[in-house]
């Protein structure tokens, strides 16, 4: 996986955030969604790389980056810090303004970045998710049936990190798992670097910690944003698995419309991992978005 990248780490913003560094032109960062790392871009890194400078990049709590406590509001974990932790990497590696391609948790800290660094940021895909405050508010019993793991892992510490740290595989298989394609997306070499960093002292506090910030200290700042007529500024394709939750339970396109100012996409055939699922189908749509 990832030839010709370099896996690097840089501390920035306070954390250590591991990375995976390939390809030569404008930059791109590529972030991940739970419980996974970086690694769910090795489809599609290579072709991206071709047209970007690739920056993979692990979430705070997740992989191989750090994993600082969250605090009594789980401020540490709220998608402005991982915002300002991808803009402050981005930076450090000489790229003031980048386009970002983001899936699930990523997504959400990328909707965070657009908002809160808007000069930062010239294009951006989000995959498989709508706004973290619309999907709270309106949550079914099909939604919280599919994303049970939401409602498990904002449970105050330590029970939902004491459940995973006993058996994190079964953990991870699931989540992942109980998504419409199985298993079957996943490769081998990606399932054992899951598998491994979800074991990491730490990773645990980290995820929970990713939920409970969403569940809390993020609505505020999204319900904020709303208050204040503030939208996302660059243009945005949003694509989401036919076979998944999200085109199920919410209209993606309507509630991103009602959150930034130039908004395209669509479902696309696959469930909820789309990079791995149908990277040639995924890469169709966003090249030609991101090099418009």
């Amino acid at each position: 996986m990832f030839t010709d990248f370099q896996l690097a780490q840089r501390e920035v913003n306070g954390v250590r955030i591991a990375y995976r560094i390939g390809g030569s032109g404008p930059g791109l960062l590529l972030w991940h969604g739970h419980p996974q790392t970086h690694v769910i871009w090795h489809r599609v890194a290579p072709t991206l790389a071709r047209h970007f400078t690739v920056v993979a990049a692990d979430l705070r709590g997740y992989g191989d980056s750090g994993k600082p406590e969250g605090g009594d509001d789980h401020a540490a974990y709220s998608k402005r810090e991982m915002a300002r932790d991808g803009l402050e990497l981005m930076r450090a590696l000489g790229f003031e303004r980048f386009d970002v391609l983001a899936h699930d948790r990523g997504a959400r800290a990328a909707h965070r970045l657009a908002l809160d660094h808007p000069q930062a940021v010239r294009r951006m895909a989000l995959l498989d998710i709508a706004p973290t405050l619309s999907m709270y508010r309106q949550t079914s019993e099909a939604f919280a049936r599919a994303y049970w793991h939401w409602f498990f892992l904002i449970r105050p510490a330590p029970l939902p990190e004491t459940l995973i740290e006993a058996d994190p595989a079964l953990y991870l298989r699931s989540v992942m798992g109980a998504r419409s394609a199985g298993m079957r997306p996943f490769s081998d070499e990606a399932l054992a670097e899951y598998q491994r960093c979800l074991s990491q002292p730490g990773t645990a506090h980290g995820i929970c910690e990713d939920y409970r910030a969403s569940a809390g200290i993020d609505l505020e700042h999204d319900q904020a944003d709303r208050d204040a007529g503030r939208q996302v500024e660059c243009p945005l394709l949003v694509l989401w698995g036919a076979e998944g939750t999200v085109g199920r339970c919410f209209d993606p396109l309507a509630e991103w419309r009602a959150v930034a100012r130039d908004v395209r996409g669509g479902a696309l055939p696959a469930g909820h991992y789309l990079a791995e699922e149908i990277p040639e189908a995924l890469l169709a749509e966003v090249l030609p978005f991101l090099q418009g």
